[in-house]
């Protein structure tokens, strides 16, 4: 978990999330973000990742088959799973998804970051991008709550609606100005006007761009 939004993120809702606490993705690589301490005091928290190291209490594959899992956790379910920056780099999300799920208390709550725009970034491989719906098949049995669910840009503190805006990067004149944006508006239009002449069409000729944009959810277990 190495996103400072992610971070915000939990921190703003951790009054809500009770105990014990799994992160999967544990593993510390020098830029993580650090979780555990937000936790300390209230309940047991384990780190799980596939590769040992900082932050790691049990070296894990969380797509193996469930018994071996719950063999290696002793049987233990969770107030909270914390699943940040993962299953991008997971080859079969909806197993890890299910498994998640199985670990989890009646009435536990499941925290995803999942990329919907984002540079490709392998640890060891980076396979997939999601959408809000994308999150909510990979996990039926979970109700995820509109208002605790946001898109973050790599920005800090940037943090948007889910909605079909979310991450654009827009050159309409009109859509900034509905938004009160008005000096956004007349930089758009100039940007596209420069770019009639020749200056910045590579980047202007596009209706919109998307900026490195993850989309964060909290769903319960029902």
């Amino acid at each position: 978990m190495g996103d400072v939004n992610q971070l915000t993120f939990v921190q703003k809702h951790q009054q809500n999330l009770e105990g014990p606490y799994l992160e999967i993705g544990s593993r510390d690589y020098g830029s993580t973000q650090d979780l555990r301490s937000v936790f300390a005091s209230k309940d047991r928290y384990i780190g799980i990742d596939m590769i040992s190291g900082p932050g790691v209490d049990i070296t894990l594959d969380m797509t193996e088959n469930f018994q071996n899992l719950n063999s290696a956790l002793n049987g233990m379910r969770f107030g909270t799973i914390f699943c940040l920056s993962v299953l991008e780099h997971c080859q079969q999300p909806f197993k890890i998804a299910e498994n998640l799920t199985l670990l989890l208390k009646p009435k536990g709550q499941i925290v995803i970051s999942a990329p919907f725009s984002w540079k490709i970034h392998g640890y060891p491989n980076d396979y997939w991008r999601f959408t809000p719906e994308g999150i909510k098949t990979l996990f039926p049995k979970i109700e995820f709550d509109d208002k605790k669910c946001f898109a973050a840009t790599s920005k800090k503190n940037e943090f948007q609606k889910i909605d079909g805006h979310f991450g654009k990067i827009t050159f309409s004149y009109s859509d900034h100005r509905e938004k009160g944006h008005t000096f956004r508006g007349i930089s758009a239009k100039l940007l596209k006007v420069l770019s009639r002449i020749g200056i910045g069409g590579w980047l202007t000729g596009y209706h919109y761009l998307h900026a490195p944009t993850n989309i964060m959810m909290i769903g319960r277990l029902e």
